[in-house]
């Protein structure tokens, strides 16, 4: 079992910048892939990027692409979320998820298996 608890989402506005934490417990972290994902209010949940088990290998939606970076710190069980350059559109609330059978990210929600419960990330105009 892995639990995922995010951090890190507030109020800020536009042009800014936030960093997004997700802890998980269990032994099979540094074997996950991890991604995160995103819900705004009356849509679906869409991806925003992922990341391979050994960090090196990244994957992003176009939305965030050289805005939002991911990274991970396997000694701390923790993957970021860093976001800078925020919009309006931003708003949601992030989660982080993991999949214990790949190494590699993906961007497709039912390949994962574990979920925290959110953040909610709130972008000013």
């Amino acid at each position: 079992q892995v639990q995922l608890v995010e951090s890190g989402g507030r109020l800020v506005q536009a042009g800014g910048s936030l960093r997004l934490s997700c802890v998980a417990s269990g032994r099979t972290f540094s074997r996950s892939a991890m991604g995160w994902f995103r819900q705004a209010p009356g849509r679906e949940r869409e991806f925003v990027g992922a990341i391979g088990w050994g960090g090196g290998a990244t994957l992003y939606a176009d939305s965030v692409k050289g805005r939002f970076t991911i990274s991970r710190d396997n000694a701390k069980n923790t993957v970021y979320l860093q976001m800078n350059g925020l919009k309006p559109e931003d708003t949601a609330v992030y989660y982080c998820a993991a999949d214990r059978d790949s190494g590699l990210g993906s961007s497709t929600s039912t390949n994962y298996d574990y979920w925290g419960r959110g953040t909610q990330v709130t972008v000013s105009s």
